[in-house]
């Protein structure tokens, strides 16, 4: 008789035991001390705490930008540690965007060309570009504004732009690092709002690292980090 059960498939994140020290002049700074982490597929989440409370680094990790010192990270059941160094830009190329405090746009390229930049790495047709940046750029409220430049947009404007061209490349994770920090009350709430709008209607996976109370609230599920460790772990129900 043979065994038709599905297997479940794997978390989209699983940290496991993660350990972080790191040199700072003669001091050794312990950044993440032991933490374990899963999210599943389609999550919300925010990672909440005070500055130095391990956000950022625990991002860079899950991410691959940063190694840790001890522990393990999978993304969607494939160990980064186990990777070859070319097999791990491949997995962020093609399954994870990245939304930086510092929009990380490239100043020469309009907001167009920084949209389908990611896409252009991936090897996607030109066809298939021009659809998905008219796509994501109007989803975050930039259409008719393709052709300006990132010093021709607001702050709000510059960031949602590096937020189409995370979505653009069609990952399964989005990891955005304090994406509201440098923008008014206003427009965080818009651009959080447009996140979760991308996250309802495209099942991305958000994962986003944040001290802002208005996007704390907005959270699926909120984690919370100090000194290292995780002290909290709530989640709210989901709107149907």
């Amino acid at each position: 008789m043979s065994d038709n059960k599905e297997q479940a498939a794997p978390r989209i994140i699983e940290v496991r035991d993660i350990v972080k020290n790191y040199k700072q002049g003669k001091l050794e700074v312990k950044a993440l001390r032991g933490l374990s982490l899963g999210v599943e597929p389609g999550e919300f989440t925010v990672l909440a705490g005070s500055s130095g409370s391990g956000k950022t680094t625990l991002l860079n990790i899950i991410g691959g930008l940063d190694g840790a010192t001890a522990g393990e990270v999978l993304i969607e059941g494939r160990s980064l540690g186990g990777m070859k160094r070319r097999a791990r830009a491949d997995l962020r190329l093609r399954r994870i965007g990245f939304v930086f405090q510092a929009y990380n746009l490239i100043p020469v390229l309009t907001a167009y060309e920084n949209a389908e930049y990611v896409m252009l790495l991936q090897g996607v047709s030109s066809d298939e570009r021009r659809r998905r940046v008219d796509e994501v750029l109007a989803a975050v409220g930039l259409s008719g504004l393709g052709d300006r430049r990132p010093a021709e947009l607001s702050g709000g404007q510059q960031q949602r732009v590096a937020v189409a061209r995370a979505i653009a490349a069609q990952p399964a994770l989005v990891l955005a690092d304090e994406p509201t920090a440098n923008l008014d009350s206003k427009t965080g709430t818009d651009l959080i709002d447009t996140m979760l709008e991308l996250n309802h209607q495209r099942s991305v996976t958000f994962v986003i690292s944040s001290h802002d109370p208005k996007v704390i609230e907005r959270a699926h599920r909120v984690v919370r980090l100090e000194d290292g460790r995780i002290v909290a772990d709530d989640r709210q129900p989901m709107a149907a």
